[in-house]
């Protein structure tokens, strides 16, 4: 569900509280090279955003640094699935619920002749097989949830265990 989040770094903020000390989070989502070829073909008939704006790999990397994660990874790869037709494309992201989550995106019906402008605008990236492409910029993550450290009053910082406060807490 990162993908959807306006906010990563809260996201990774509230992994990191829940955590263990040596805890793991790993993570998959989209990049902003998912759906290009929807993006540029919707491009070609309007300005409005049709295809939701994913976040760079690069800037779920920084989230984790900001969220105090320890030794973050990233990677991605693209994958290519085909389709018959743009109209299978686009039953198959409804079907999924994959919605465009832009602010600024039209509220309203896309009407026939739109729609007949976009498999129009996306025959351009029609294979010699027939096929018709949808790439996914699959970002791939994972990193390691650290000992949290309570600041004191400009002295420095005090390291306390989640054991150790759950302890005192008992006492």
């Amino acid at each position: 569900a990162l993908q959807w989040c306006d906010d990563p770094q809260a996201a990774f903020s509230e992994m990191q509280r829940v955590l263990r000390p040596g805890g793991l989070v790993m993570f998959t989502t989209f990049g902003p090279d998912t759906l290009h070829e929807l993006r540029q073909a919707w491009a070609q008939i309007d300005t409005q955003p049709h295809v939701h704006a994913f976040l760079d790999m690069h800037d779920y990397g920084d989230a984790l640094v900001r969220a105090q994660f320890a030794d973050p990874v990233m990677d991605c790869e693209t994958i290519t699935l085909i389709y018959p037709q743009v109209n299978d494309l686009l039953r198959e992201l409804q079907t999924l619920g994959a919605t465009n989550a832009d602010q600024q995106r039209s509220r309203g019906l896309t009407g026939r002749a739109r729609l007949t402008a976009l498999r129009r605008a996306y025959e351009r990236y029609r294979q010699a097989d027939g096929s018709l492409p949808a790439s996914y910029e699959v970002v791939y993550g994972h990193a390691w949830a650290v000992e949290q450290t309570v600041p004191t009053q400009g002295l420095g910082e005090v390291r306390v265990s989640v054991d150790q406060l759950r302890s005192s807490m008992r006492d």
